[in-house]
């Protein structure tokens, strides 16, 4: 069941509606055997049935939450409860608390989080949002370990999605979890989806972020090293590219990005890591020398850190995503 406030994105919903909708429809097509089938609905956080998105376009629910008198197996709640009035949004959160009684897995596409993180379900667990609103979310809740560059998330039968397109991602995890990797791969195939990410994949890249900076001489850096990660890169060489003193050089950047120049450099070796992992054959060692991170055992640490999955799983899950979805 899909709960959507006013003014909610309209792919947050219909994204990974359509994913069910799709896997409905090819149940018998790929196995008749098969004995399970999705019932999806979609209902108003409000009290009509009808629901305005930020797009302008308006959705027909078939009716406010508190109407609902089936049980639900899943529940996704997206975006976020704003025009809610106060009286009526305490009185969902305390129907959401209610259904996590007796609901297999609950959901939150976007800042969905926000809702569950208000009904307290996201205490001491990991979750992310948007990327734009993750440092709210931390800010807000701190119970909740907030991951901030993920995908989606599950911790327990809780499962967070960063928004917009990660929501079909979201949705086809869940159909692997009930109907398998194979099925899961014929509905992203028939959608057209470019590839199934695994929810510890990078919601942007550090580079594409970087190419957002302010100061120009930052962002040029930024750019000399991408070209040079298989090098040895210093604070020294990067201050001297930009004809900085050391000091300063490292003071404008982490003010830029907020994050230190060894982090990102890191951060980027990692990212083109994952893609020799996915387009070739090479090992790990190999690997490694061509992105700066030396060893195998180094590009093992380091991708753990970033990605809290060894290459070897990156790479199994990608390859057989491509290995199934290409045509």
């Amino acid at each position: 069941m899909f709960l959507v406030p006013p003014n909610s994105t309209l792919l947050t919903m219909v994204g990974p509606l359509e994913v069910f909708t799709k896997a409905i429809e090819q149940f018998d097509m790929v196995d008749k055997d098969i004995d399970f089938t999705y019932q999806t609905h979609v209902v108003s956080m409000g009290k009509g049935r009808q629901i305005d998105t930020s797009s302008g376009l308006s959705i027909l629910s078939e009716g406010c939450y508190t109407e609902i008198d089936y049980p639900i197996d899943t529940l996704i709640v997206t975006g976020l409860a704003r025009h809610l009035e106060d009286n009526l949004k305490d009185e969902m959160i305390e129907w959401i608390k209610d259904q996590a009684k007796t609901t297999r897995r609950i959901c939150s596409v976007c800042s969905g989080a926000f809702i569950l993180a208000e009904a307290g379900l996201l205490d001491g667990k990991k979750a992310t949002a948007h990327w734009s609103r993750n440092e709210a979310l931390e800010q807000m809740y701190p119970l909740v370990n907030v991951q901030i560059a993920r995908i989606f998330i599950k911790d327990g039968n809780i499962y967070t999605a960063a928004g917009i397109t990660s929501g079909m991602d979201l949705a086809l995890a869940l159909i692997e979890e009930d109907l398998g990797q194979s099925f899961a791969l014929h509905i992203a195939r028939w959608l057209v989806l470019y590839l199934k990410r695994p929810g510890n994949q990078a919601q942007f890249s550090s580079y594409l972020d970087s190419r957002l900076i302010g100061n120009p001489t930052i962002r040029r850096v930024c750019e000399w090293i991408l070209e040079h990660l298989r090098e040895d890169i210093t604070v020294e060489k990067m201050a001297e590219y930009a004809a900085m003193s050391p000091r300063n050089f490292a003071r404008v950047f982490v003010r830029e990005l907020r994050v230190t120049p060894a982090k990102f450099i890191n951060k980027l070796r990692v990212e083109n890591a994952s893609q020799h992992l996915i387009e070739t054959q090479l090992s790990l060692d190999e690997i490694a020398d061509n992105c700066g991170l030396k060893t195998g055992e180094n590009l093992r640490r380091q991708f753990i850190s970033f990605m809290e999955i060894t290459p070897a799983q990156y790479r199994k899950s990608f390859r057989s995503s491509w290995a199934d979805v290409a045509v």
